[in-house]
């Protein structure tokens, strides 16, 4: 029987992947006997290595995950849960805590250091579960300095700027920058909105103050109101994380800021417009964790995902995503190559920007200063042996001609059209000038969705169903109903979290036929509901019935008024 190899030593991995020099590694040894420090922080400290790659060579050779704490904002809920002596005294950082799931994640040097651990656990709530991860001993040191001692919540960094109970020693140039409050703010609101599910954040600039709000569960909600003193130096801010040019207020800009909150990594979109009363910043928040969920967590009607996964097996042909921005196609298209990727398949992107990096895929973005648009981006990637493209919108005559022409090559193409429902893409098409006869054929099938708002599960309220809604839902008998309510869990809004209405038409021959011989919507929509097409309004009412929403908030998002007849 063969025994497994020997594990080799920290020293003989660093050498081996050329990262420091035997003869270094001796004097790390030597050095090692006589402070009696770890081989790893003796290499760090006579600086033949960096902090960050000892930490993330401790991570591969220990088989644990790593944390980069530079680009780290802790829960202020987190930092509370451990004293600052504590956190000193054994070099440990709270990163995040999990209110639903009661567990603190934190940094330490040694996710083994059983002794540390357990007086951790001592001064921490015994509900509370413990999540060790692996930091610099260096960063560590860093951030406890950095976090400790200052307000991390918004209202208490306002409430230091309002009373002025400030660091004055902070505001010098040799300060430290994250000592100065208005640094924290922007931070704190960042980490806000991501806790809050915020899927944009608006600093909005009015004659006479700030006003912030978070898109949440698809709408706005005002946060606060701030003063207009602030407002120049958030947006400075803003701009210097986001590497924009602080110095141009009169043109449009846009970039992007990554940082980690809540113990994942987090990229904002930040987009600067001016305005009459000076620059209005939106930042979209891309999650990564959220932005691409399993085809099977999408919660599709089972009718529904059968008809979505013949599609995607078909060996080519165009699927279309349609429905308006923020209705979630790109986490749809994302679901389904999630779902298509293996390593027998080669699939590349093309995106305005990439919003979600994934493995096993070849991501681009439209790049205007190398002048590459969607037209001659599909022609540069079908050079490339793709078996499927995703092409991030078709916005003209050039790129849905592009698109075409690869799904009749042998390509699969995926692609999303700004349309209200999956029949309206075709008049979408035909109106950007794309023949009809060319669609026959080509386009293998549509998907049409909506983002619905789902009740919250803790206050939601049953009674029975009206007149009206058993006219809506197509029976003839009450059913039981529910009506949003408003608890501390959903903020008083009566909804948490979103849902999908979708509906997926499969383009058959006969309307194949009917497209190519420019047949009306009418005929069109006959035709699908012969071959049992099932619409976002058939899709939604069965969420109204299962008691995931209601009919006033389905109504706000799909058009209801052709079932009251």
């Amino acid at each position: 029987m063969n025994k497994p190899a020997p594990k080799k030593r920290l020293g003989d991995q660093l050498v081996d992947k050329g990262l420091i020099s035997q003869d270094q590694v001796m004097i790390a040894i030597t050095e090692q006997k006589k402070t009696g420090k770890p081989l790893g922080q003796a290499l760090v400290d006579l600086g033949f290595i960096t902090e960050a790659v000892m930490r993330d060579m401790l991570g591969e050779v220990l088989g644990r995950e790593s944390i980069d704490l530079a680009n780290v904002v802790p829960d202020s809920e987190a930092i509370s849960l451990v004293p600052k002596n504590l956190a000193v005294r054994h070099n440990v950082l709270p990163v995040s805590f999990d209110i639903e799931s009661r567990s603190l994640q934190i940094a330490v040097t040694d996710i083994y250091d059983v002794m540390v651990l357990d007086r951790i656990r001592a001064n921490i709530p015994s509900d509370v579960d413990l999540s060790p991860i692996l930091a610099a001993e260096g960063e560590i040191r860093a951030a406890i300095d950095h976090f400790y001692g200052y307000e991390l919540s918004v209202d208490g960094i306002l409430r230091e700027i309002e009373t002025g109970v400030v660091d004055y020693q902070s505001l010098d140039a040799e300060g430290e920058e994250y000592s100065q409050p208005l640094v924290r703010l922007v931070d704190a609101i960042l980490t806000d909105a991501v806790k809050r599910d915020s899927s944009d954040i608006h600093f909005e600039p009015e004659s006479g103050f700030l006003r912030l709000r978070y898109r949440i569960d698809g709408v706005l909600r005002q946060i606060r109101s701030l003063h207009k003193d602030y407002w120049s130096a958030i947006a400075v801010r803003l701009k210097v994380m986001a590497g924009l040019n602080i110095a141009e207020t009169r043109t449009p800009q846009d970039g992007r800021i990554s940082l980690k909150v809540g113990g994942r990594l987090i990229d904002f979109r930040v987009s600067a417009q001016p305005t009459t009363h000076g620059e209005n910043i939106v930042l979209r928040v891309l999650d990564r964790a959220k932005g691409i969920v399993p085809l099977e967590k999408l919660n599709l009607h089972a009718e529904t995902f059968d008809i979505l996964k013949l599609l995607m097996n078909r060996p080519e042909g165009i699927i279309l995503v349609t429905g308006p921005t923020g209705s979630g196609k790109t986490t749809t298209l994302y679901s389904m190559l999630n779902f298509r990727k293996s390593v027998e398949v080669n699939i590349m992107t093309l995106e305005d920007p990439v919003e979600y990096p994934m493995d096993m895929i070849r991501q681009t973005s439209i790049n205007e200063v190398a002048k590459m648009d969607f037209a001659s981006g599909i022609r540069s990637l079908m050079r490339q042996d793709p078996d499927i493209i995703l092409v991030g919108e078709v916005r003209d005559e050039a790129t849905a001609e592009m698109a075409l022409r690869a799904a009749m090559t042998g390509h699969q193409v995926f692609t999303t059209l700004h349309t209200n429902s999956a029949l309206g893409a075709i008049p979408r098409l035909t109106d950007i000038g794309v023949k009809p006869d060319i669609m026959a054929g080509n386009i293998i099938g549509i998907i049409g969705q909506r983002l619905l708002r789902t009740l919250c599960v803790h206050c939601k309220k049953p009674r029975m169903s009206e007149d009206y809604e058993q006219i809506i839902l197509d029976i003839n008998h009450a059913v039981e109903l529910y009506d949003a309510v408003g608890c501390e869990r959903c903020e008083g809004s009566g909804f948490k979290g979103r849902v999908s209405v979708i509906e997926v038409l499969k383009i058959s021959d006969e309307l194949d036929e009917l497209i190519a011989s420019h047949s009306t919507m009418r005929e069109l929509r006959e035709q699908a509901r012969k071959e049992g097409f099932k619409s976002m309004a058939d899709d939604g009412l069965r969420r109204v019935v299962e008691g995931q929403t209601t009919i006033e908030e389905l109504s706000r998002v799909v058009d209801l008024t052709s079932r009251l007849k």
